[in-house]
């Protein structure tokens, strides 16, 4: 009778266990995203102009450095941008109507707090252009 009562005893345990087993599976859903990286055409007819200046603050090449310089290549009217982590500095070829050079201040500053702007100056030819 014992070995009976134990029989029952797993079967009844098993069944609970086969039986409350989860099968779900998570519903997966897609989403479409709009996402656009086209950067708007340079004006030909433009005049140009370069500005070379010191940041202070960065404390990574990938962090600091390759975020400002992603932040002010995306800027209506930029041509170039390029932020040196090592020798601090930043390199920006800009369209004088679109962009100036406090506006390029403003885009270091926004971009993170401990980030600040010396030496501003336009140059005619880069330091060392990349």
């Amino acid at each position: 009778m014992k070995l009976f009562k134990n029989i029952i005893a797993v079967a009844c345990f098993t069944l609970t266990i086969v039986s409350c087993k989860n099968n779900t599976t998570p519903e997966v859903k897609t989403v479409a995203l709009e996402t656009t990286t086209e950067k708007a055409e340079l004006d030909p007819n433009a005049t140009y102009a370069k500005a070379e200046f010191t940041i202070d603050g960065m404390t990574c090449a990938m962090g600091c450095a390759k975020t400002i310089e992603k932040k002010m290549a995306k800027m209506e009217g930029v041509k170039f941008a390029k932020v040196d982590f090592d020798k601090k500095l930043a390199m920006v070829e800009y369209d004088n109507a679109k962009v100036t050079t406090t506006s390029l201040e403003e885009v270091v500053k926004k971009t993170g707090e401990a980030y600040s702007v010396k030496d501003m100056k336009t140059v005619d030819e880069f330091s060392e252009k990349n």
